[in-house]
């Protein structure tokens, strides 16, 4: 059910994202994979990285030495991301793979840095995710994990909730026709973990140095962790 979602909205899955979040997502982005913190050659993966924002992020700070891999279980948004032609000569330098989070197809301590934007929470099992990305770390690597949550203000959560459930699947019903994939969507942040319960999450599957931030009053939020230089 999700898949499908997700592929009947890929071709305007861009554009939604800047209409309905009034393009903030993209200094989201930006801030999140400048927290990450990678290094010139580091190896990047960006599991459920869809159309590759993140990644084209990620390319530019690893340089050319830097291999970035997008992991999605949707073709049809790899390639609707894949084929884009703004940030061509980026995208190409992108690995595609399509693939389920709960059982990545790399070995283990094979990257640098593993990261994950607004995608977490639409995995069955996001626990074994989380326990995924970890195993493919090297020891030392860093993972991120950007996805919404509840504004702090009750105020703005009020607006924020009737925007949600209200003009989301409204607009996404006149402009893609998938109303039922944008009604998903704030169903689906109401039940993601709150940032103390996610850092629960990760300490239990053997995460360190678990930090975030609140972006935007709370609607989205920055976690970061360190896969145990011992392990």
């Amino acid at each position: 059910m999700i898949l499908g979602y997700f592929n009947s909205v890929a071709r305007n899955y861009d554009m939604m994202n800047t209409l309905l979040s009034f393009g903030i997502h993209h200094n989201w982005k930006r801030i999140a994979v400048r927290m990450l913190g990678l290094n010139n050659g580091d190896r990047v993966l960006d599991v459920c990285g869809g159309t590759g924002d993140l990644a084209i992020l990620a390319t530019g700070a690893v340089g050319p030495k830097g291999p970035v891999t997008v992991y999605d279980f949707s073709i049809a948004m790899i390639n609707a991301g894949r084929f884009k032609n703004n940030n061509s000569s980026i995208r190409k330098r992108i690995q595609y793979i399509q693939g389920d989070v709960q059982q990545i197809s790399f070995q283990n301590e094979s990257f640098d840095a593993a990261m994950v934007g607004f995608g977490i929470r639409n995995v069955i099992d996001m626990k074994k995710g989380f326990k995924e990305m970890y195993r493919v770390l090297k020891p030392g690597g860093k993972m991120m994990c950007l996805e919404f949550s509840k504004p702090a203000s009750p105020f703005f959560r009020m607006l924020y909730d009737y925007y949600s459930f209200y003009i989301i699947p409204f607009l996404g019903k006149a402009i893609t026709a998938s109303e039922q994939a944008y009604t998903h969507l704030p169903e689906s942040i109401r039940t993601f973990p709150a940032p103390d319960e996610l850092k629960d999450i990760l300490k239990n599957i053997g995460f360190l140095h678990i930090t975030h931030r609140k972006l935007t009053n709370g609607i989205a939020v920055i976690h970061l962790a360190k896969k145990n230089p011992r392990c």
